[in-house]
């Protein structure tokens, strides 16, 4: 072992994670997750809710044959099936505002599977529509699970204790080294991830996590949503996120509308965290010998990680386009077009989910994209006018507080793309949707 003293910090430390194939062990280890999920479902719909939010930031992903099995898709299935034994629950679906909400689901999965016309790669294009029939499974397990089972002690005990666990995940990256950081002359700091796939990703979480908690932390205050709101702002600032930092500030100046007077009381875990981050971004500031790292001006790191700069990444956006304007390039297929575009050497995606929607699936699917958020915030608002949104469900002021948020952030960035933090908007959507009611 390395002596403590010989210690050399390393602020990024390279991951090159291979995804192994699914064995014996991992596949007796899912397999117990789908049963116990299916039982605990069939028992109480509130504790396969809790399976759900808990397993929705983990992975544990395996490769079988050419798709991935994840800890939170096992879940799912083991879910729903559990579900599939409550006789009401095809009434249920039928009820205000689901039906509004799978119509716009129905319209990304079908205006994601026309791209496939033009795709060089249409693999990837299955890829993608199978996303948008997960997404809309955890969004049809969360309506159900809540609405049979309106057990809101346990689900934000959840939500408290999973987003504790993945700042804390993302934290520990401060002292062991994060997978991507800030290259400022000859500094280097790290951005944090954690158990997430990036730190915009983390960031997008954070903002996901923060306005549930942060609803409840005015609703009905406890120590553990307290901490949890706390370690979560704090988080999400270290992650260096511009539209990140945007977003949440957003989330918070929602929150005390709502809230009202008694709001910045209620929300201080809240600003004793903002305070603790903006404590550790001032540290890596002084340790950098520059204010650069605070990202106050636009110009980007200088040393990207091999995912290339958001002008050259838009242009090709555009590009990509204007070659193919109403199908576009096919879903999933940006990434391999870019050579063809002029970008070598770079694999990643737009970096927005408008042009990212654009480039993959013209304006069809920049319109079913369009679409989706639309029919969420009018349904969210639908029910409770904006005079009235102080009387709603906490659940219900967090998803619109989330939803707008990140569809703010994603105007620089491209989150749901990521199971992690698209399966947890549209968990939250689905908790909302059965809290209207």
């Amino acid at each position: 072992m390395t002596p403590f003293g010989s210690f050399t910090y390393r602020p990024v430390v390279d991951r090159f994670p291979v995804l192994p194939a699914l064995d014996p062990p991992s596949a007796a280890v899912l397999v117990a997750l789908f049963v116990a999920a299916a039982l605990l479902t069939r028992r109480r719909p509130a504790y396969g809710l809790v399976i759900l939010v808990l397993a929705m930031p983990l992975d544990f992903a395996h490769s079988l044959a050419a798709t991935t099995v994840t800890l939170p898709k096992v879940a799912l299935l083991g879910v729903l099936l559990g579900l599939s034994t409550y006789a009401e629950i095809g009434k249920l679906l039928r009820k205000r505002p689901v039906p509004l909400l799978l119509m716009a689901l129905a319209g990304l999965l079908v205006a994601t599977s026309l791209t496939a016309l033009g795709a060089a790669h249409r693999g990837v294009v299955e890829r993608e529509a199978l996303k948008v029939l997960e997404y809309g499974g955890f969004f049809v397990a969360a309506f159900l699970c809540r609405t049979l089972d309106d057990d809101d002690a346990a689900l934000v005990t959840a939500t408290a204790l999973v987003a504790i666990a993945v700042s804390l995940s993302a934290l520990a990256q401060e002292i062991v080294g994060a997978p991507s950081g800030l290259y400022i002359g000859d500094a280097i700091v790290p951005r944090i991830a954690g158990i997430l796939d990036g730190p915009n990703q983390l960031c997008g979480y954070c903002e996901i996590a923060a306005a549930s908690l942060g609803a409840w932390a005015l609703a009905k205050r406890s120590l553990l949503v307290d901490g949890a709101l706390a370690l979560v702002v704090c988080t999400g600032v270290l992650t260096f996120s511009r539209a990140g930092w945007v977003a949440l500030a957003l989330i918070g100046a929602m929150l005390s509308l709502w809230g009202g007077r008694h709001a910045w009381n209620r929300l201080r875990p809240a600003l004793a965290g903002l305070l603790a981050g903006l404590a550790g971004a001032a540290g890596w500031a002084i340790y950098a010998h520059t204010p650069g790292v605070l990202r106050a001006l636009l110009a980007p790191s200088l040393y990207a990680g091999g995912v290339g700069n958001r002008s050259e990444l838009w242009r090709a956006a555009f590009a990509m386009w204007r070659s193919r304007p109403i199908f576009g390039v096919g879903a999933g297929n940006f990434e391999f077009e870019l050579p063809v575009y002029g970008i070598l050497g770079v694999r990643t995606h737009a970096n927005s989910l408008y042009l990212q929607s654009l480039a993959e699936g013209g304006l069809v699917l920049f319109t079913a994209t369009l679409a989706a958020l639309v029919a969420v915030v009018g349904s969210l608002l639908s029910w409770r006018p904006v005079q009235r949104l102080r009387d709603a469900s906490p659940w219900v002021v967090a998803a619109l507080a989330a939803t707008i948020a990140l569809a703010l952030h994603q105007v620089v960035d491209y989150l749901i793309f990521y199971p992690k933090v698209g399966g947890a908007w549209w968990l939250l959507i689905g908790v909302a949707a059965a809290a209207l009611r």
